[in-house]
């Protein structure tokens, strides 16, 4: 019987997609680490002069009457830099907006351990070098370099790294935050009034794009190089640039009445083939879409795969002669760094993480433990992209630079080799589990509410939102499984409001259970979804009306305790299950993950479907006469 929906090679290519991120952080990082490794070889080679001549090499930009020289070096840390720097502003966006950043309890460790992982570096890096001439440098070992910190965690490899990655990239953007503000505040080169108010007038231009009905990428780029420009002129660093754009780029979740018009032009497309339907549906595709994802996935791999390698490449080539090792060996500068990054970063993310636990300011993802928070803490030390950047703001004279250079290389190391030895130690001592693979609650047909057979061999359990728009349009895909399985499969509905984003999905969920009581709870379903945009008070009474149901009982039940604790308890067990997004789907007992549509769920359903009894065996039965 052929299944409804996508091909199954256009489904896999999907699937492949969304488990690749422990690659290509693996692959990111390897590609950075062979940057460095060149740099160095190249440096301390017989040809190692050469390194810094083609680094220096003038390059003159025109632009009609405008003219800017700048060398071969600063094209890289000034101009490749603001895209980096430009993907580091739209992340931060996006998880203060619809991310991690939003939910205040789980946000609140992370941002006050990368805050701890912030402060302490640079206090150990000035009790080390107040007297020494190079207090300025502090700023080196303040941050943590996200695309070696991702793929050292991927090198590494420990079991169910999910959560551990999740917090990391929390606590990772919390720093790069950081890092920019320290920048902007403390490495400027002097600030200019006039080029200052440009940048006021181009900020508030790029505020107005998302306004623009049509161009908006455009106009985007070009006052995006109108900021880099007037920011340098301004006296603060030109990568900043980058992050400005970034923040005030739009970010929202996918709307329903932008996903539904991109399902109906792609379906008349289908109908009727044509260039028309196809521009349209293309560009209703993209606009349901921030542009702020969209640029995301868009320019990632160029900065992983070839801005960072050939920011190593231009930065990493520290002369490792005697004389240096020599002066590096007893240089508190040297000594700052390490201690800064290694002990810093190590003692203030542990150690702020295990307070805020016990004074029970914020708490852990489930699943996460102090054993994986200090093996991520380790390797949180390994500082190399923005302490790199920061050593050529920081320390003008380029020995010192050097000494500066093989602090940060030497911290790497030694943090991957603690983080490493951390993960190989605590996951002996306490094996981890994986979180949220398993439902907790198997089906009870005396309190679920599902539809099919209670004894049906299949089942998928759902945990939605009837205010999530994508929930509602699972009901198609849950429909068509049921259309093809017949009585051989069973629904089971379990509530997951996202009270954060959806304020009316709880007391909905709540008037879908008054519902039940009544016998009705399909039909208010159907009549919750197909209404998601009217969901107050006011609309739950009249779709009860509408399903005649006892007024005066739905009143009574709709706020009822019982009620209540029923929502409550499904959601204390998607909690316990880190279930944070909806539809979330388990096929039998274990968690479905990739895309819902149909065809997916049909084969999931599928690859479960017990092996065919044995003809023999089957006959030999008491019972096969029948």
């Amino acid at each position: 019987m052929t299944t409804p929906g996508v091909s199954a090679t256009t489904v896999a290519s999907v699937r492949r997609a969304l488990k690749k991120g422990g690659t290509t952080d693996r692959s990111a990082a390897m590609l950075l680490l062979l940057g460095t490794v060149i740099a160095i070889v190249w440096a301390n080679s017989p040809w190692g002069s050469t390194y810094e001549e083609f680094w220096q090499t003038p390059i003159q930009v025109t632009i009609g009457s405008f003219s800017a020289q700048l060398t071969l070096h600063q094209l890289v840390n000034d101009g490749l830099m603001a895209f980096f720097f430009f993907i580091v502003g739209l992340e931060v966006k996006r998880e203060f907006t619809i991310g991690e950043l939003t939910d205040r309890s789980r946000a609140a460790v992370p941002v006050i351990a990368a805050i701890a992982g912030l402060i302490l570096p640079a206090l150990i890096f000035l009790m080390l070098n107040a007297n020494t001439g190079q207090a300025d440098a502090w700023g080196v070992v303040i941050s943590t370099d996200t695309a070696f910190l991702l793929g050292a965690l991927a090198i590494i490899g420990p079991k169910f790294p999910a959560r551990l990655r999740t917090f990391l990239l929390t606590l990772a953007v919390v720093d790069d935050i950081g890092a920019l503000v320290v920048i902007a505040v403390f490495y400027n080169h002097g600030l200019h009034v006039v080029p200052l108010a440009i940048v006021a007038v181009l900020l508030v231009l790029l505020a107005l794009v998302r306004f623009l009905p049509a161009g908006r990428g455009p106009a985007y780029t070009v006052l995006g190089f109108a900021l880099w420009l007037a920011v340098a002129a301004a006296g603060v660093h030109p990568t900043l640039a980058g992050v400005a754009v970034a923040l005030l780029i739009p970010v929202f979740p996918p709307q329903r009445n932008e996903v539904e018009r991109a399902a109906e032009l792609t379906r008349a497309f289908r109908e009727s083939p044509n260039t028309a339907y196809a521009r349209a549906a293309t560009r209703s595709l993209r606009d349901s879409i921030s542009i702020n994802e969209r640029l995301q996935s868009a320019w990632a791999p160029y900065i992983d795969f070839l801005v960072l390698p050939i920011f190593a490449l231009a930065n990493a080539g520290v002369r490792l002669d005697p004389e240096t090792l020599s002066a590096a060996v007893s240089s508190p500068l040297t000594w700052g760094i390490i201690a800064g990054l290694v002990i810093g970063k190590f003692v203030g993310i542990t150690g702020a993480t295990a307070l805020v636990r016990m004074l029970r300011l914020g708490r852990l993802a489930p699943g996460l433990t102090m054993p994986r928070i200090a093996g991520g803490a380790a390797l949180s030390g390994i500082g190399f992209t923005i302490a790199l950047f920061i050593v050529g703001l920081a320390i003008e004279d380029q020995e010192t630079q050097d000494l500066a250079r093989v602090g940060v290389l030497a911290a790497s190391v030694i943090s991957f080799a603690l983080g490493w030895a951390i993960f190989v130690v605590g996951d002996r001592l306490r094996p981890p589990v994986p979180i949220g693979k398993v439902l907790v609650r198997p089906f009870d047909p005396e309190r679920d509410h599902f539809r099919g057979r209670p004894d049906a061999p299949f089942q998928i359990t759902e945990y939605g939102d009837f205010e999530c728009p994508f929930c509602s349009r699972a009901t198609g895909s849950i429909d068509a499984v049921i259309e093809h399985f017949g009585d051989d499969v069973r629904w089971v509905w379990r509530h997951l409001p996202l009270e954060t984003v959806h304020s009316h999905a709880k007391e909905a969920a709540q008037a879908y259970e008054a519902a039940a009581l009544q016998g009705k709870f399909i039909e208010m379903a159907r009549t919750l979804f197909a209404n998601q945009d009217e969901l107050t008070t006011d609309d739950l009474f009249e779709y009860a009306r509408q399903l005649e149901l006892d007024m005066e009982k739905f009143a009574a039940d709709l706020r009822s305790p019982a009620v209540i604790r029923r929502v409550e308890d499904d959601q204390l067990d998607a909690e316990m299950m880190d279930l944070h997004s909806t539809p979330t789907f388990f096929i039998g007992g274990k968690r479905h993950m990739g895309p819902w549509d149909s065809a997916s769920l049909i084969r999931a359903l599928e690859a479960g479907r017990p092996a065919p009894e044995p003809e023999r065996e089957r006959e030999s039965r008491p019972d096969a006469a029948g």
